[in-house]
């Protein structure tokens, strides 16, 4: 990034405009060194940005300072395809953008059957970042799978298991209830590899019945009913830009495939 802009605004403006805090509290951060713009910490008043380009934290957490930048949220329903525009004629995401006017894209992908939480938006360095396989987001997934799972196969998806495209572990697993024949099981996972959890659970003997994503790196489904969408709150912006901010993957070509899960 390029050093903060002489013939930008002032960075307590910007801050202020941002909704951080008043312009003489952000003042008193700047001096205290709490700001850090494009990784470098300031403590001079007069710093000007721009906030097109200009990245900056407060406290070690990411600002959003380009308001033509949107962050949505969407509980993917299932039956519908996690494309734009399907070549198919299937449904897909736009029903779920109507209510902004910019034009907004999955970050990633749930498959059709999959429901739970995607981020739609229009911040392409972000999505492409946060999609990429070696970025390793962490996800959180609760599967309703067939039979009764045990202790011992819980063991085993934390210790590794051998997929024909290579080993792979959960970085945690546990087994939330069994009944009537059936079982629910919560994955986390850092693997951006297609349809995963349905390939574990079924390489442990235990198919996936319905699968659904709950945690996307520091965002929760929570409450949000199936088929909604809503903007991200200010906390979830921040947390969300910092995760994005952290170094990217060398080899995160602008050609590589997004997950699919």
């Amino acid at each position: 990034m390029t050093d903060p802009q002489p013939d930008g605004i002032r960075l307590q403006k910007a801050l202020a405009n941002a909704g951080v805090a008043s312009r003489r509290v952000i003042e008193q951060y700047i001096v205290e060194g709490r700001i850090r713009v494009n990784g470098r910490t300031v403590t001079e008043l007069g710093t000007r940005i721009d906030p097109e380009h200009d990245l900056v934290d407060v406290d070690g957490t990411a600002v959003q300072l380009d308001v033509s930048k949107r962050y949505v949220m969407l509980n993917k329903p299932t039956g519908v395809v996690s494309s734009m525009k399907d070549e198919k004629g299937r449904p897909d995401l736009r029903r779920f953008t109507k209510d902004w006017p910019e034009r907004l894209y999955n970050v990633g992908r749930l498959d059709a059957e999959t429901s739970g939480l995607l981020i739609l938006t229009n911040d392409g360095e972000l999505a492409h970042v946060l999609a990429h396989p070696s970025f390793g987001v962490i996800k959180v997934y609760i599967a309703k799978v067939e039979g009764t799972v045990t202790a011992q196969t819980i063991a085993r998806l934390t210790r590794g298991i051998e997929l024909e495209d290579g080993p792979i572990q959960a970085d945690k697993a546990r087994l939330m209830d069994v009944s009537q024949g059936a079982s629910l099981v919560e994955l986390t996972l850092h693997s951006g590899r297609n349809r995963i959890v349905r390939r574990m659970m079924a390489a442990v003997g235990h198919p996936v019945i319905e699968l659904v994503r709950r945690q996307f790196g520091p965002l929760h489904l929570g409450t949000l009913p199936a088929g909604k969408a809503r903007e991200l709150t200010k906390i979830e912006r921040g947390a969300l830009l910092t995760l994005a901010r952290q170094d990217s993957p060398a080899d995160a070509g602008a050609n590589d495939k997004q997950e699919t899960e």
